[in-house]
């Protein structure tokens, strides 16, 4: 969004853009600054109502070819997340369905409602293979509106009477809400979990990620989770030179010290639309270092703010890439992370209509 109009950029409350440009499929092009909400330019925070939508999705299992990811099949049971955070890869995803990945991806959610139902018929297919389920492979599944809802509740409620291997990974404390169901799975060898924190800095978590549990929170989860016996890691992701990359020994220790055995990082990438609304937050938040930042992601993607190489995009590439991968390799092993191979089990799927006892070998 441009500034000219202002002589301080302004902010909205609880969001992570702060502007509403058109997606990069429409013909008609707009930009929406805040004096088209009827904001005032001495207002300093501006509420925007989250609207939900109900999403008639006839599937719910995406799958994916994609050789640096772990898991070949994920659910969301939403389409975009009001955790809004202002990096967020799956930001232009919102363009297939005419919206912007600005405010509109964070403020307009699409519930799909039946996706428990919808789970229960792929499991019961018989062209399904068992394998590990990824849920949140693109938005949050424990985002706000999962309090009302409920959808990964009851899809875990599925997956736990298929006995099929599923992990999550998260933002939110709300996962502990859970824990009896993700306890049972834990018992076969069927679940892991997976808190993404990327700052301990609570100031600057509050505005990379407005609506997202608090680091304190994520760690208390981390907590919670591994007392319950549940297999638990920490993702530091994504991880932001100039801004964040100086925290991953910090992170390290305090997931550590937590409960989590297990731990990764991602290197922030910035596709199509993001880039833009991204060098925006930075204009907003950190003008002293904008440029810094961005040229710093240049650095470890080829020259650009994104790398969609398989090859890459998950390390990153260049002396700059190599810094980090080696930071995280220290730290990882001085804190004993990633010492044993986490595997989840798809030997004990069964489907209701098969003769064993779902309890049978519990």
């Amino acid at each position: 969004m441009s500034n000219s109009k202002y002589q301080q950029p302004l902010t909205i409350k609880g969001r992570g853009a702060d502007s509403n440009t058109s997606g990069r499929f429409e013909k008609i092009q707009s930009v929406s600054d805040l004096s088209d909400f009827g904001f005032a330019e001495e207002d300093e925070f501006h509420p925007i109502k989250t609207e939900f939508f109900r999403d008639t999705s006839k599937s719910i299992v995406a799958e994916n070819q994609s050789p640096d990811i772990p898991f070949s099949a994920s659910i969301n049971p939403y389409r975009g997340c009001e955790h809004g955070c202002i990096y967020c890869y799956a930001r232009p995803t919102h363009e297939y369905l005419g919206l912007s990945p600005g405010l509109d991806f964070e403020s307009k959610i699409f519930v799909k409602e039946t996706a428990p139902e919808l789970l229960r018929e792929k499991l019961m297919s018989k062209s399904w293979k068992p394998q590990w389920l990824a849920i949140s492979g693109v938005t949050d599944c424990y985002q706000p509106v999962e309090r009302h809802f409920g959808l990964t509740r009851k899809c875990l409620e599925v997956l736990l009477e298929f006995r099929n291997p599923v992990g999550v990974i998260t933002k939110n404390h709300l996962i502990t809400r859970d824990i009896d169901i993700l306890q049972e799975l834990a018992k076969n060898q069927l679940v892991s979990a997976c808190l993404s924190v990327t700052s301990l800095d609570s100031d600057l978590a509050r505005k990379l990620e407005p609506r997202t549990s608090s680091p304190r929170l994520r760690l208390k989860a981390i907590e919670e989770l591994a007392k319950a016996g549940i297999p638990v890691s920490v993702n530091i992701a994504p991880v932001i030179p100039g801004l964040t990359d100086h925290e991953i020994p910090q992170i390290l220790k305090a997931a550590c010290e937590a409960g989590a055995r297990w731990a990764g990082y991602v290197p922030v990438r910035l596709p199509y639309s993001v880039k833009d609304l991204f060098s925006d937050w930075l204009e907003r938040h950190f003008p002293d270092r904008r440029d810094k930042v961005l040229n710093s992601i240049r650095d470890l993607r080829g020259g650009k703010l994104n790398d969609g190489n398989f090859e890459s995009r998950m390390e990153g590439q260049g002396p700059q890439a190599e810094k980090m991968a080696e930071l995280f390799r220290i730290f990882s092993g001085k804190y004993h992370f990633n010492e044993e191979r986490l595997a989840l089990r798809t030997d004990l799927f069964r489907r209701p209509t098969d003769q064993l006892s779902f309890f049978e070998g519990s």
